[in-house]
C-alpha cells in the first residue's frame, strides 16, 4: 500500500520571499502533482528498473517539457526561475524522472528551438512540449565521454540526404525516443546537429540493462548503420562544439536546482524520523551526534538554496557563465549525496529499504555526479576560469 508523501520543504532562511507569487503557484502544483501521482509509485518503478511511461502526459501538463520554450512554440514562457524550480521539486520526487524532463527541455526542444529552422519549430515543438512525442541527446560516444571533440559519429553527404554512421551511448530515454538530436562531424570536421526520426533504416536503440542507478530512467544507446536522415532535418543554425555544449548548459542549469531537491527530500524524512524514532528513552533527535549531522545538511542547503537563485537571477539576465552553471550543478550534486548518505546513518537499517526515498536518492545520484559533465570535469571548469589555464590537455 503506497504511503503518504510527507514531504515539507525546508527554508531556513526564507527564500520563498524572494520568489514571485506566480512561482510559488508553480512550485504548488508540481509539489501537488509529485506527491499524487509520483511517490506512490516511484519505488515500484525502481525496483521493477522500469520508466513510468503513464507520467508523460502528467508531466506535460504540468509544464516539465520546455517550461521556458515559447508560447507559440506549445512551452509555458517561463523564466528560468521557474524552470530550476520545476526540475527541484521532480528530483525531489525522483532524479529518474527529473532526467526524462531535462532531456526533452533542455537536450531536445532547447536545440530545435535555438539551432532549428522556423519549419522545424513548428513541426516538433508542440508536439514535444505535448508528450506526444518524446525525444533523446545522442552526443557521448563509446569512447568519448568527458571529451566530445574526440567523437566519431560522422555523416556524409549523399546528394538529397546525408548518411550517417557511428553509436552513442548512456542516452536517456532512448528506449522509448520517437527523435533523437543527434552530433556528428561532417565531411570537413565540423559538428553538426541533426533530428534522427525512430523508424529510419539502420537506427536501433538498444536499452541498457542491469543499472543500479537512475533504474526508474529507461537508458540505451543510439546505432547509425548507413542511416539516411534528410537534409532539412539538419539543424542550420549552429555547427562546432558549442551546439552541443549549448544544450549542456541549460540541462546542467536544471540538474543544479534539480539535485538540491533530492537532497531536501532526504533531509526532510531524516528529521522527520530522528523526531520519531526512539532510542534510549528518547527520540534520537534528542542526540547530539545526529543534531550534528542534521545541522550541517540544513547549513548545506541553505547555502546551495542561496547558489541556485542567485544563478536563476543571472539566467533570467542571460549573463550566467557556462563556469557558473558548472560550479552550481558540482556544488549541488556533491551537496545532495553528501545528505543522503548522512541521512542513511540516521536512518540506520531503515535507510536502505524502499520504506524511505533514501537509498534510491542516493544511488541516482551517483549517476547525476557524472552525468552532464563529471564531478572532476566540473572543477576543472571552475580552475580554467578563475586561472585563464587549461588543465584539460
Amino acid at each position: 500500500m503506497a504511503k503518504t508523501d510527507l514531504y515539507e520543504s525546508p527554508d531556513y532562511y526564507q527564500l520563498d520571499e524572494l520568489l514571485t507569487e506566480e512561482h510559488k503557484l508553480i512550485r504548488s502544483s508540481v509539489r501537488d502533482w509529485v506527491k499524487k501521482e509520483l511517490s506512490p509509485i516511484i519505488e515500484d518503478y525502481a525496483q521493477k528498473a522500469e520508466f513510468p511511461m503513464h507520467l508523460i502526459k502528467g508531466l506535460a501538463e504540468i509544464g516539465a517539457f520546455g517550461p521556458t520554450i515559447p508560447v507559440e512554440y506549445g512551452g509555458a514562457g517561463l523564466d528560468y526561475m521557474a524552470y530550476g524550480i520545476i526540475m527541484q521539486e521532480i528530483e525531489r520526487g525522483d532524479s529518474g524522472i527529473r532526467s526524462a524532463s531535462s532531456v526533452q527541455g533542455s537536450l531536445v526542444m532547447y536545440p530545435i528551438y535555438a539551432y532549428g529552422s522556423e519549419e522545424q519549430r513548428k513541426k516538433y515543438l508542440p508536439r514535444l512540449a505535448s508528450g506526444e512525442i518524446m525525444g533523446c541527446f545522442g552526443l557521448t560516444e563509446p569512447d568519448h565521454g568527458s571529451n566530445p571533440g574526440g567523437m566519431t559519429t560522422n555523416i556524409k553527404d549523399a546528394g538529397d540526404h546525408f548518411v550517417l554512421n557511428g553509436a552513442k551511448m548512456w542516452i536517456s530515454n532512448s528506449p522509448f525516443a520517437d527523435i533523437a538530436i543527434v552530433w556528428a562531424r561532417d565531411e570537413s570536421g565540423k559538428v553538426r546537429g541533426l533530428i534522427v526520426e525512430r523508424g529510419m533504416e539502420g537506427f536501433t536503440t538498444p536499452t541498457t540493462h542491469n543499472k543500479w542507478s537512475l533504474r526508474a530512467s529507461a537508458t540505451g544507446e543510439l546505432v547509425f548503420d548507413n542511416v539516411k536522415v534528410p537534409k532539412e532535418n539538419l539543424l542550420p543554425n549552429v555547427s562546432g562544439l558549442k551546439g552541443p555544449l549549448g544544450c549542456l548548459n541549460q540541462a546542467r542549469y536544471g540538474i543544479a536546482w534539480g539535485a538540491l531537491g533530492a537532497a531536501m527530500d532526504c533531509y526532510d524524512t531524516a528529521l522527520r524520523y530522528a523526531k520519531e524514532r526512539v532510542q534510549f528513552g528518547k527520540p534520537i533527535a534528542a542526540f547530539q551526534l545526529q543534531q550534528k549531522k542534521l545541522a550541517e545538511m540544513i547549513t548545506e542547503i541553505t547555502k546551495a538554496q542561496l547558489l541556485v537563485w542567485r544563478l536563476g537571477v543571472l539566467k533570467n539576465e542571460n549573463r550566467a557563465t557556462a563556469a557558473q552553471i558548472s560550479m552550481a550543478k558540482r556544488n549541488s550534486v556533491e551537496t545532495a549525496i553528501n545528505i543522503a548518505r548522512e541521512a542513511r546513518q540516521i536512518l540506520g537499517g531503515m535507510g536502505i529499504t524502499g520504506e524511505y526515498p533514501i537509498m534510491r536518492h542516493m544511488m541516482n545520484l551517483e549517476s547525476v555526479i557524472t552525468y552532464e559533465g563529471t564531478h572532476d570535469i566540473h572543477l576543472l571548469i571552475t580552475g580554467m576560469d578563475i586561472t585563464g589555464e587549461d588543465a584539460f590537455k
